[in-house]
């Protein structure tokens, strides 16, 4: 039935229909990214997120995808929306934008947004954050652990139009193309986050067709306003107060006996939540500052782990949460502060608001995860002559928590990404992946026990290649809860050809010749509980994820 564009009372039968076709098609745009995009890091790492947004830059409905770009697309969109108002745009226009201090999150992650029109007015966004392979700069990936300004890191891209009326901006693609190691690749991938948004847009268009613009905006706001206040009640259950949590992160990348002190206080007050930063590092030298976006996305992750996980995610969930950010630290560092290692900082961040509420909500905070995505990139030449670039995203454990074990190697904290199999990496790359194994012993013990880290071992081929390694945890470990152990730290060392062991300070950014490996070992989750509670030691050590000294030593199992 096509119900005109006349407002209607919004029922909740209809509201409810529409809010699942949202979610589906965002679900659908995600989709058509990771089918249509070129770089294996979004095809098989997952490294790509679609969201719909209203015409106030709310979130509207999201894939199944990455806090953190879901999160950091809301200013992003507020940013064009600045430059580029409403009663500017045409149909098939498209706009891009990847800067962190005009409302981005690092240079890598580019998003692109299509307005979608419905008789000749804007009634949403379309919009996808895609983690590009190569942006230029000073390393191949553009993720220099080096780098210490942004000028360093790649490309920067402010808001600009990427299409006009359905015509390519050449001069832009030509610039584009001009600043990358991997040119066709990263054209493709933008292509792939345009098809994805003009997905976004018809079937977008196909429900106004059948309700009619006003009423499906009417329904936006309905569904918005729901969430606001599904989540305010959530937060009024949890016990009004003040919590603090403090961390320490490895090292900025330069100076790398220098650690980074990460520090949250979280208020609840009458159905509000807020994250105070004071206390952590003023900015660093190195890569891992985190521009605003960054820590709003820990926050609005934070809020959704600790309320109720059927509220439906929207703009409306973020509305009672705040945050105080001081001005010149590592939360919210000053231009030209590098910043293109800023999802540790991030994932940190996220731990440290969720950990902070242990003690108020202890039946739903589990014991601290990994909290790291270990990246690797290797870049170079191949025998054919054409350069290639590959990255690995390498999780760890998950924390334990109140009857339940953690999970081994998942990505946790904010970002939701994949390693690559070993076949994708060695058709892109000169590259043997000679093992892959759980680590043993690297979980936390407890009665539930933590999560355990993996083992990967890679060997180089040809000579010069470029090797980038951005790590965390190699300092210090998730901590247990409740009695439970800390996981293992993190370990990843070079052996040389010629012999040697180079141990890797938890960044590093080197060159490797034929016959050198790499072994990385990433870290464990935190145990929850008394280890000598555990029921099922003997279990853990018949499937090799506990050893028997360490069932002996720290279970009190013989």
């Amino acid at each position: 039935m096509n119900r005109g564009d006349r407002a209607e009372v919004v029922d909740p039968i209809t509201t409810e229909v529409i809010r699942n076709k949202l979610e589906g098609i965002a679900n659908e745009m995600e989709l058509t990214l990771l089918k249509s995009s070129f770089s294996p890091i979004v095809k098989e790492g997952l490294d790509t997120s679609a969201s719909l947004f209203t015409v106030r830059a709310e979130t509207l409905a999201q894939a199944c995808a990455i806090p953190v770009h879901l999160a950091t697309l809301i200013p992003t969109i507020r940013s064009m929306l600045a430059k580029y108002p409403l009663e500017s745009m045409r149909e098939g226009d498209a706009y891009i934008l990847n800067d962190p201090y005009c409302g981005g999150t690092h240079l890598p992650d580019i998003a692109v947004m299509t307005p979608v029109f419905h008789h000749g007015r804007v009634i949403a966004m379309s919009a996808t954050m895609t983690h590009h392979g190569d942006v230029g700069g000073y390393s191949p990936g553009s993720l220099p652990t080096n780098s210490t300004e942004i000028y360093q890191e790649g490309l920067r891209i402010p808001p600009l139009k990427f299409r006009e009326a359905g015509a390519y901006n050449e001069t832009l693609v030509a610039l584009l193309r001009q600043n990358s190691r991997l040119p066709d690749t990263l054209m493709g991938d933008l292509n792939a986050q345009l098809a994805a948004c003009n997905v976004g847009a018809r079937r977008l268009q196909a429900l106004a067709d059948v309700y009619g613009s006003d009423l499906l905006m009417a329904i936006f706001d309905e569904l918005l306003d729901r969430s606001e206040i599904m989540t305010r009640e959530a937060l009024r259950r949890i016990p009004e107060g003040s919590y603090r949590y403090v961390d320490a992160m490895d090292n900025d990348g330069i100076e790398l006996d220098k650690r980074i002190r990460v520090e949250v206080t979280v208020t609840v007050r009458d159905g509000t939540i807020e994250f105070d930063l004071a206390g952590t590092s003023p900015q660093v030298k190195g890569p891992m500052n985190c521009v605003p976006s960054g820590s709003q996305a820990a926050a609005y992750y934070a809020v959704r782990v600790l309320t109720d996980p059927t509220i439906p995610t929207n703009g409306g969930c973020f509305r009672p949460v705040s945050l105080k950010l001081p001005a010149g630290s590592l939360a919210n560092p000053v231009e030209p502060a590098p910043v293109n290692a800023r999802t540790s900082t991030i994932k940190r961040i996220a731990t440290s608001m969720v950990s902070a509420l242990a003690s108020a909500l202890p039946d739903r905070v589990a014991a601290p995860a990994a909290g790291t995505l270990l990246v690797v990139a290797f870049g170079g030449t191949g025998r054919d002559g054409k350069r290639y670039i590959v990255g690995e995203l390498i999780a760890g454990g998950s924390g334990a928590a109140q009857g339940l074990d953690g999970v081994d190697v998942v990505d946790t904290d904010a970002s939701n990404c994949m390693n690559l199999p070993a076949e994708a990496l060695e058709m892109e790359a000169p590259i043997r992946l000679r093992r892959v194994e759980l680590r043993r012993d690297s979980g936390g013990a407890g009665e539930f026990r933590g999560g355990l880290g993996v083992i990967r071992e890679y060997e180089i081929l040809t000579d010069g290649v470029t090797f980038t390694h951005r790590g965390e945890r190699h300092y210090s470990a998730a901590p247990g809860l409740g009695g439970g152990l800390p996981g293992a730290s993190a370990r990843s060392v070079i052996l040389r050809a010629g012999g040697g062991e180079e141990v890797i300070p938890s960044k590093a950014l080197t060159v490797l010749n034929k016959g050198d490996r790499v072994i990385v070992e990433t870290p464990g989750g935190g145990g929850y509980g008394d280890p000598r509670r555990r029921v099922n030691v003997a279990e853990d050590v018949a499937n090799g994820k506990v050893s028997a000294e360490a069932a002996r030593r720290l279970y009190g199992r013989s």
